[in-house]
């Protein structure tokens, strides 16, 4: 599946703040005083109103790993659900599996999480899962399975997991449970969610 694979931090010095893209946030930090490219700091000006919007719609794909096709297949779908669509959508977005192990701290990236999603180290409902974008459902139980909590990288992120697991997940070692759908409350990420309905809906 199509993915950007371009360098990370200068997605982060384009917008000026960190991400989430990379582990070493610190290094990343560094940089982002410095926007990207030969001539970044002095390109920066006053944007319009669609150089707003389309910035905005621009962060969520790159903090996400999603394209294009994908987020308008997103954005119609949450359009027309009866809740507010910038929600919905955002909603969705925190729903996909690769998110959901990055959640849960069992990756540091939501690359990294999707690259293991799609290496089948994933159960759903005791069921092998390599969709990064499948949408988990309420009450759906999410494993580790059980040869691949041995890999280097999963045990040592189990064994010190400091992730601060949102309210609509329940964790306990290599299992979670879907509690809920998240609300727009329980999303952290600087998102202006109507910039991106405004864009989409010119």
């Amino acid at each position: 599946m199509a993915r950007y694979t371009g360098p990370k931090t200068r997605l982060s010095r384009r917008f000026g703040e960190d991400l989430g893209l990379k582990t070493n946030s610190l290094k990343t930090l560094r940089r982002i005083a410095q926007p990207a490219g030969q001539h970044g700091a002095k390109r920066r000006g006053k944007l319009s109103q669609y150089g707003l919007q389309l910035r905005e719609k621009q962060k969520l794909k790159a903090i996400y790993g999603i394209l294009e096709k994908p987020l308008v297949k997103i954005y119609k779908i949450a359009d027309a659900l009866p809740m507010a669509t910038g929600a919905a959508m955002l909603s969705m977005l925190e729903r996909r599996l690769d998110n959901v192990v990055y959640r849960l701290g069992w990756a540091t990236t939501r690359a990294t999480a999707r690259q293991l999603v799609n290496h089948n180290h994933f159960l759903v409902n005791n069921k092998t899962m390599n969709i990064p974008s499948y949408q988990v459902k309420t009450g759906d139980v999410i494993t580790i399975r059980p040869k691949s909590a041995k890999i280097n990288l999963i045990a040592d992120l189990l064994k010190d997991n400091k992730a601060a697991v949102p309210a609509w997940l329940e964790a306990k070692g290599a299992a979670a449970k879907v509690v809920t759908f998240p609300d727009r409350a329980q999303i952290g990420e600087k998102i202006d969610e109507q910039l991106i309905v405004e864009f989409y809906s010119r």
